[in-house]
């Protein structure tokens, strides 16, 4: 279990019209693993979830104006950070786990000295590996993704998503996948909280560049969580719409063409791989 003497951990959830039956899922997680003070954000037009987020033990409900993913989770990092957290949980909703994963990442945080960052990996609810860590995406990464069928660049789409990889080691990653990522408060501190700018989709690439900037960022196998993935943008004009928005603004932030930093933090990528197999 968490050892309190050590670890302060505070974990927050964002919720927007979700299911009571998911909500009930993670919070019922985070119990059995032992995180007891947790904070659900909730930008849903009503409150509807407030009741069953007040029947766990340890739960805050927040109400807040929908300005986005990681502006919700904001509120409840600025919260954390200022009760003297050393650590904190960020989490979607549709994400599940058995008793021992927050300790192993804790663990692996240990281990990796100044470690900014550490997420599992994740895995569909059939067992299926999801692609949660992956190099830094380029403009042409993203097209090609949202407008072209994946046959047609398999060998690029397999890189970027480090899909020859194996997944079966520890590695220091510039793109860990936002459903499930343990923090430490002092590397938040140092690169900042997610950028409001961003509604959703790219606030992720954009806080984990920050921190891998200054700390290791890293994917620890050792532990897994189950994903209850829906890719909303694929299935939703709207959707689709908002994902592009955004990912014009992060490219204005770091660069279209000419992201040195990007190009280096993938080469360092690749070249750690190469070197394992």
């Amino acid at each position: 279990m968490i050892d309190p003497l050590r670890v302060k951990l505070t974990a927050s959830v964002v919720v927007h019209r979700t299911p009571a039956w998911q909500l009930q899922a993670v919070l019922g997680s985070l119990r059995a693993d032992g995180v007891t003070s947790v904070s659900v954000v909730d930008n849903s037009p009503d409150d509807r979830l407030r009741d069953v987020a007040c029947g766990f033990e340890g739960v805050s409900y927040i109400r807040v104006p929908n300005r986005g993913y990681g502006a919700a989770h904001n509120v409840a990092i600025r919260r954390s950070m200022a009760s003297g957290a050393t650590h904190h949980l960020l989490l979607n909703p549709d994400v599940r786990w058995e008793p021992g994963v927050v300790e192993r990442l804790l663990d692996e945080m240990r281990r990796t000295p100044r470690c900014g960052m550490v997420a599992p990996r994740i895995v569909y609810p059939d067992g299926r590996l999801q692609y949660t860590c992956r190099m830094l995406p380029s403009p042409f990464d993203l097209i090609l993704r949202r407008f072209v069928p994946s046959f047609l660049w398999r060998g690029r789409r397999q890189r970027y998503l480090l899909a020859g990889w194996d997944h079966a080691t520890v590695l220091d990653v510039p793109y860990l996948q936002g459903s499930f990522m343990l923090a430490a408060c002092d590397a938040l501190r140092e690169a900042g909280l997610f950028d409001e700018r961003f509604f959703m989709y790219p606030e992720d690439i954009d806080l984990t560049r920050r921190i891998h900037a200054l700390r290791p960022t890293v994917y620890c196998p050792a532990a897994t969580v189950v994903h209850d993935h829906a890719a909303a943008s694929a299935r939703s004009l709207r959707m689709l719409a908002v994902h592009a928005v955004n990912m014009i603004r992060y490219f204005n932030k770091w660069g279209w063409v000419s992201d040195r930093a990007r190009r280096q933090a993938n080469s360092r990528l690749l070249d750690s791989i190469s070197v394992r197999r």
